[in-house]
């Protein structure tokens, strides 16, 4: 299949720019198991610091940290409350189950986030030997298919007091944390600052071709190396890739605030399109989702036809489309891509 024209099908379709790939290739390396990788290490106490975490350790994916955390966390039997939406319950293969025999118990939150009151009526009483255990409370910063919404700094520390009350651990998937951080104008440490453990993705709005970083205490990232180990994590001389990582964040952070006007700008343009339907309260950061409705054609369909004409999104149910905005995706192209769904759209019989 040949790459599309405008690839809004995910921000993960990011590809390393020339000065990235000059700086991975200049990177200095070492064997990262043994700590003698400089710019793992580089990577690793960066993402520490502006995390506000003691430790952190590089990983290859933003799944990895999440079920590593978890092993980390919780153990057979053990119950972890999550909204219905997030990723650890809807795209990681039922990791959870397999990996820990945990279970998520989905709150229904509203655009993917919760309350502290729906936290506390989750809650499993710890005397009830019947009932699984309460252990773990997963937020999800930014939430995906909430259509990339910002938790508040102030609903997470509401959140994580419920739960630390309860004597829960509380972990943070912080895939598009640092779109959250750009959107809202706090520090990425003060999103941090309520969780265990967080960890933040490099392949996606940053622009890096792969991997993630997870922070916490030093104990608990002692007990992620050893998880890292079990799952065939060691990169050995890693810092070829962790060099994009450190580039990401010296230069693309700033930037993910183009990826959120774009955005907008594509859902401004198709909400005016007969037949299409968007929330634009829930447009906050660099995803748009599309109801299709109103069309009579399924979003495959629309998608299909969309792809015919080198623009690719993706197919998010029958009914619903969506778009990410990234560094490879300008205005105009945004503008074109608007403008190629609203002729698709009015050629549907």
């Amino acid at each position: 299949m040949s790459q599309p024209r405008i690839n809004l099908y995910s921000d993960t379709q990011t590809r390393p720019s020339a000065a990235m790939r000059r700086a991975m290739a200049e990177a200095p390396v070492g064997d990262e198991q043994r700590g003698e990788d400089p710019t793992v290490n580089r990577l690793c106490e960066l993402v520490a610091a502006l995390l506000g975490k003691e430790a952190a350790v590089f990983l290859p994916s933003g799944t990895m940290c999440n079920e590593i955390a978890i092993l980390v966390h919780c153990r057979g039997g053990d119950e972890i409350i999550a909204d219905r939406s997030a990723h650890i319950l809807n795209f990681e293969g039922g990791a959870p189950g397999a990996l820990t025999g945990a279970q998520i118990h989905g709150l229904d939150g509203q655009l993917g986030m919760f309350t502290a009151d729906q936290v506390r009526a989750a809650l499993r009483d710890p005397a009830n030997r019947y009932a699984p255990r309460s252990r773990l409370l997963v937020v999800e910063q930014t939430a995906n298919l909430a259509g990339g919404t910002v938790w508040s700094v102030e609903r997470m520390q509401e959140v994580a007091a419920v739960a630390r009350g309860a004597g829960l651990a509380v972990h943070m998937d912080g895939a598009r944390l640092m779109n959250a951080v750009v959107a809202s104008g706090r520090a990425a440490a003060e999103h941090a600052a309520p969780f265990d453990s967080v960890w933040t993705d490099l392949s996606k709005g940053l622009g890096a071709p792969v991997g993630a970083v997870l922070a916490g205490s030093a104990e608990f990232i002692g007990e992620a190396w050893r998880w890292k180990q079990r799952l065939g994590g060691a990169m050995r001389q890693a810092g070829i890739i962790a060099a994009a990582g450190v580039y990401a964040f010296e230069h693309n952070v700033e930037r993910l605030a183009e990826d959120h006007a774009n955005a907008r700008r594509f859902a401004e343009l198709v909400v005016e399109i007969p037949g299409l339907v968007v929330d634009m309260a829930t447009v906050q950061t660099n995803m748009v989702y599309i109801d299709v409705t109103g069309t009579g054609a399924s979003a495959a369909e629309i998608n299909r036809r969309l792809e015919a004409r080198g623009i690719r999104i993706s197919a998010i149910g029958p009914s619903t489309l969506r778009a990410v905005t990234h560094l490879d995706v300008d205005r105009a192209m945004v503008e074109e891509a608007a403008a190629a769904l609203a002729a698709v759209t009015r050629d549907i019989p």
